[in-house]
């Protein structure tokens, strides 16, 4: 039976990697009614306006709220409360709304009964993460955190490969992944400062969680340095992250970011990871440049104010397909299906009243707990673990902090 989902939040993931893919599981009868909630009318318009959107999806649209034809400048801070509160049980809310409001969010969503999908990181907080786990688990309701790296082909291939013991075991390795320019003129400049967030919460965090989705080796420390730097608006934001994060079995990740690549530079970012192991006598090796995987474009005109273009067509692309339109591709929307098609699952397994249709309910969630593909509150509570210690270092100038965990999980300064 079809899911029906309300996004909230209207910015730039929405637009490229959330409606696109949820539009095109609504074609295919999984989503039933979408509706968008923002903050105010302007994102909201700009998504119902998007020429690549109307392109993919002619013949589809959203409910709005506030409203298409609202002052774009009036403001709804509670606005989706009231819309959560109309949804009938057991359908879903996206959250795609910066770091910092994550929790309230998706809390009330879990409190009147819908299933949630987020963008990464969950929550900024360990306790806040436990706390969600919790309540999801009483009430049966799915969440899924959209760690989308883990859908990557190269991902899954890398996961199994060392499990099965090819690599042998990580020792020391780098990731970076360095956001365009162009972000300090978007709408981060209102939210993406110094008190709320930082380049290693808001994007190292991929990498961090990709160590920990391929070798399943658990973070125990770490530090991380930011850069200062001022935007537009005059806000104050850390621009830049250097951090090290170790490994249970004394590995160690080096992980840089940044809102800094070239608008004119070929990738649309640069990310990458390498990762060297040790076996009894011989080295193994991981490496992913995620930022160019083969493909090299030049345009006769510029597209996107550059003419030569290094394409990731892993991630998110919408392509040429047999139905109407353009379908999305990439492990971006395998990443979106997956969990709104989880939630589904839960759904259609478990149309019994009362206590037995709760315990179904649990037990699919436990499965998928444990399968570890998705990501959920829990397996993956340890990226709130080592944002919490992030955040607590690079706010202390880099000092190390620990991460410990069991009853006593949490972390503290070294």
């Amino acid at each position: 039976m079809a899911i029906d989902i309300t996004i909230v939040g209207g910015g730039m993931i929405t637009h490229d990697q959330l409606l696109p893919s949820i539009y095109h599981l609504q074609r295919l009868g999984v989503v039933g009614k979408l509706q968008i909630s923002a903050l105010n009318a302007a994102p909201l318009q700009q998504l119902a306006s998007s020429e690549a959107i109307k392109a993919a999806f002619p013949n589809q649209s959203f409910i709005s709220s506030p409203s298409l034809d609202d002052e774009p400048s009036k403001m709804y801070p509670d606005l989706f409360k009231s819309i959560i509160e109309k949804m009938p049980p057991q359908q879903m809310v996206v959250v795609a709304v910066p770091d910092h409001f994550h929790y309230p969010v998706i809390k009330f969503a879990l409190e009147h009964n819908q299933h949630v999908l987020t963008v990464k990181p969950l929550v900024l907080t360990y306790p806040q993460a436990t706390e969600i786990e919790h309540l999801a688990h009483e009430r049966g309701l799915f969440v899924g955190v959209e760690y989308h790296k883990r859908f990557d082909r190269r991902s899954l291939e890398t996961r199994g490969r060392y499990r099965q013991g090819k690599f042998g075991d990580f020792r020391c390795g780098e990731a970076k992944l360095i956001e365009p320019w162009y972000y300090r003129h978007s709408n981060f400049q209102n939210w993406f400062t110094k008190e709320n967030t930082d380049p290693f919460t808001y994007i190292g965090c991929h990498y961090v969680d990709l160590v920990y989705f391929i070798t399943g080796l658990k973070p125990v420390e770490a530090s991380i340095q930011g850069v200062e730097g001022t935007f537009p608006n005059g806000k104050v934001g850390y621009m830049w992250s250097a951090g090290r994060v170790t490994f249970e079995n004394g590995g160690i990740l080096s992980v840089i970011n940044g809102l800094g690549y070239p608008d004119l530079g070929g990738g649309g970012n640069d990310q990458g990871m390498t990762l060297y192991c040790e076996g009894k006598d011989s080295g193994g090796l991981i490496s992913h440049n995620d930022q160019f995987r083969g493909v090299q474009h030049g345009y006769i005109a510029e597209a996107g104010g550059k003419s030569f273009n290094y394409v990731n067509p892993d991630y998110m692309r919408l392509v040429p397909w047999e139905g109407e339109g353009l379908k999305p591709v990439g492990y971006g929307y395998d990443s979106v299906e997956a969990s709104i098609r989880a939630a589904v699952r839960i759904n259609d397994e478990s149309k019994s009243a009362g206590n037995a249709a709760l315990r179904r309910r649990q037990a699919i969630l436990k499965e998928i707990d444990d399968n570890g593909i998705i990501a959920t509150p829990s397996n993956s509570s340890i990226n709130e673990l080592v944002m919490e210690a992030g955040r607590l270092s690079i706010l202390n100038q880099g000092r190390r902090v620990l991460i410990s965990y069991g009853k006593s999980a949490g972390v503290k300064l070294a």
